[in-house]
Order: structure tokens, then sequence, then C-alpha cells
């Protein structure tokens, strides 16, 4: 996308209306799941914020959504990444597949905890 833009709600309604209500769903599971988030455009893509921090980006492409970066996961969290980890801190979610919103808000919420505590726990 070359276009800037100053929300993510401006971000979404640039998208086709298919994806746009798929970036809707994870901005909204991810919003869920850290409440007292904020969110911006950082890097020209959607992302949540907390204290201010980028916490976790998400952005729509051509065939997939990206979102970045991936916490430190436990086997079983690794193990349900592992189709999407493309081992660059990186998962890719196929726009022709189901999207696993409670996954990505679980990686959301390991990533707050693993702030907190500096990294050093990997709960699934």
């Amino acid at each position: 996308m070359a276009a800037k833009f100053a929300t993510i709600d401006e971000y979404i309604s640039a998208l086709p209306d298919d994806v746009a209500t798929i970036v809707e769903k994870i901005r909204q599971a991810i919003r869920r799941a850290v409440p007292d988030a904020a969110e911006r455009i950082s890097y020209q893509m959607p992302t949540i914020t907390l204290d201010g921090k980028s916490l976790v980006h998400f952005a729509a492409w051509k065939q997939h959504i990206g979102v970045y970066p991936l916490p430190t996961a436990d086997d079983a969290l690794a193990a349900e990444l592992a189709p999407y980890d493309t081992g660059k801190g990186t998962a890719r979610f196929p726009l022709d597949e189901p999207i696993p919103y409670d996954l990505i808000a679980r990686v959301a919420v390991l990533l707050v905890v693993q702030r907190e505590d500096g990294g050093q726990r990997a709960l699934s």
C-alpha cells in the first residue's frame, strides 16, 4: 500500500470489503485481549500499543495478513503458530483460510506478559 494513513480506521477503509472485515476482527480480538491498549499507525501498519510503546503490528497484504512480532512461545503455542510462522518473528495468515482470531489474541496477551517480565515467560 502506497497510501499514508493517519488512523487504523483509514487503513481499514482503504481495503477491499472482505479483507477489511478480517482486519477489523483482528483489531477487535487484540483489543479485547489487551483492554488497556491504544492504537496508532506505525510503519504504515495498524499497531496496538501499550504504555505508549508498540506491542503488535498487523497488516493486510495481497494474499495474507501479517502479524508482528511473535512472542517466545512454549511448545504447545509454537505448534499452533507453526503453520503461520515465517521464522522471522512474523506470522502470515493466508486470506484463503480461516483466520484464527483466538490465536492472534493469545499472541497479544503473551506479548504483554513477556514485556512485563522481561521476555522470560513462554505461556500458551
